[in-house]
């Protein structure tokens, strides 16, 4: 079977056979699923006799229909009887993947009227007569609703809250693998603006800070606003966010390594949407060259009709040249692309047309805007949104930092100021002696992220000087600019 996708863990699948027992039987198995295109990543003998031996074949294929065609393969091998095939990543998804545990004992009816009635009544009366002390003394101190109303997941839409809801409990376990944050999903059966900003600002008083996910583009920008004027906690939409710091600091480090200047590049994004958005301006602030923003109705310039409020913004204040023609022409002669869009916009000769020591970030997932070997074979560097490729740009890397340090000053609201600061503590963990073409960016689990992000948010909280970078677009400007301003 021909597939243009590579093996990955996310289609990992074990296989329980039986296979007559003699001495060539399981190297006739892993052969079969070599020759099938999937990689073999465990075997376990199960049980034997004398006549038959039952193994279970774990291997990692490139979607379902190569799973299915790497069982096909297998079924008609003589002497090969397949008995069940397990897909893991259901398995692990099984019952869903976060729990609430008590962080106190309750063995006796000491600890119980301590932990509750009636020794819990002072604890109330006394947030009650200052409510701030709801950061002090309840879980507030430590926990974020992951939001979403399920309409723009990552790669499959608008599919609803139930069906989003295995991205949110995996968030909530990212933050708390990574920044020992609380978090818990809350999906939303509705995707009214207005009623959406009700029920958020209703349920915060439990929360010490709110985490908006997957909320489609243009609702999530006067979503993220208008909570961020009620409410008196930290208001991060990750998509947009967490998005547009970890390439920043992916850029950062990429510039390092190519030896250009963030002031003298053309940058082209595809995608206009949340995170292309919030990406772009974000790099304005960092005061890069130019930028060129393209999206579904083409290369957003000054005269386009009919663009939406955030478009417009856009194309008053980007693309100094005023190109309006297509993706393969944006980028040649461009210093960097970066693609938070769709997949397979551009091939290898695309970006052959670069500048040269060009960088190329494409992150549409599963599949990118170009074929990353393609793209290596005429970019200096290339980097992905896959965690099977070198160079990895994961959200992950910036929320679980990001909350824990405004969690720990608490904080009342999320800025830019903080991601600056965020971006340039995840390019410096790397060190500059450690930088190279295939490393711009920390592992996810590199231990010294969070922490270092987290110091450098408390560091602005506390009123340290912001990163020392000139801004491209003077603060009156930017502080016009719609739906996602920090």
């Amino acid at each position: 079977m021909v597939t243009t996708r590579l093996p990955s863990a996310g289609f990992s699948i074990t296989i329980r056979i039986a296979v007559t027992a003699d001495a060539s039987s399981i190297g006739r198995l892993t052969t079969c699923v070599g020759e099938a295109g999937a990689i073999v990543t465990a075997l376990d003998v199960v049980d034997s006799d004398p006549t038959r031996v039952l193994v279970d074949l774990t291997c990692d294929t490139a979607d379902a229909a190569h799973a299915d065609q790497v069982v096909k393969q297998l079924e008609e091998q003589d002497g090969v009887d397949v008995r069940k095939v397990s897909d893991r990543t259901f398995l692990l998804h099984l019952g869903g993947k976060i729990e609430v545990s008590s962080k106190v004992a309750l063995r006796n009816r000491d600890e119980l009227s301590r932990a509750y009635t009636p020794g819990v009544a002072r604890v109330c009366m006394a947030i009650a007569e200052n409510p701030k002390d709801a950061r002090r003394l309840t879980i507030k101190r430590n926990t974020v609703a992951v939001v979403s109303d399920g309409s723009a997941v990552l790669g499959l839409g608008n599919i609803g809250p139930a069906a989003a809801m295995p991205v949110m409990e995996g968030k909530a376990a990212l933050f708390k693998r990574f920044g020992g944050v609380d978090a818990w999903p809350v999906v939303l059966d509705t995707q009214d603006t207005d009623e959406i900003v009700a029920i958020v600002k209703a349920i915060a008083p439990a929360y010490g800070g709110i985490n908006l996910e997957d909320i489609a583009a243009p609702r999530c920008f006067e979503i993220e606003a208008r909570l961020r004027e009620i409410l008196d906690i930290p208001v991060f939409h990750d998509d947009q966010h967490g998005t547009a710091i970890c390439v920043l600091a992916a850029l950062t480090n990429a510039l390092r390594v190519v030896g250009k200047r963030m002031e003298d590049v053309k940058v082209v994004v595809s995608g206009a949407g949340a995170a292309g958005t919030a990406i772009m301006k974000l790099l304005m602030r960092q005061g890069v060259g130019d930028i060129i923003a393209y999206d579904r109705a083409g290369a957003l310039h000054r005269g386009m009709p009919d663009l939406n409020e955030s478009m417009q913004w856009l194309a008053d204040h980007t693309n100094k040249e005023n190109y309006s023609g297509d993706l393969p022409g944006a980028i040649a002669g461009a210093d960097v692309f970066i693609g938070v869009s769709a997949p397979n916009l551009l091939t290898g000769d695309d970006i052959a047309k670069m500048a040269d020591r060009s960088i190329v970030f494409a992150m549409a997932n599963p599949d990118p805007e170009v074929d990353p070997r393609e793209a290596r074979k005429h970019a200096a560097i290339v980097a992905t949104g896959r965690s099977d490729q070198p160079n990895q740009i994961n959200n992950v890397l910036a929320f679980p930092g990001v909350f824990r340090g405004m969690l720990d000053a608490a904080a009342e609201e999320f800025t830019e100021e903080m991601a600056l600061a965020a971006a340039r503590a995840i390019a410096d963990v790397v060190g500059e002696d450690k930088l190279n073409p295939t490393v711009i960016i920390p592992s996810v689990f590199d231990q010294r992220v969070t922490p270092a992000v987290a110091a450098a948010i408390r560091a602005v909280v506390k009123g340290a000087p912001a990163p020392a970078n000139p801004a491209a677009v003077p603060d009156s400007e930017m502080d016009k600019a719609p739906e996602t301003t920090f």
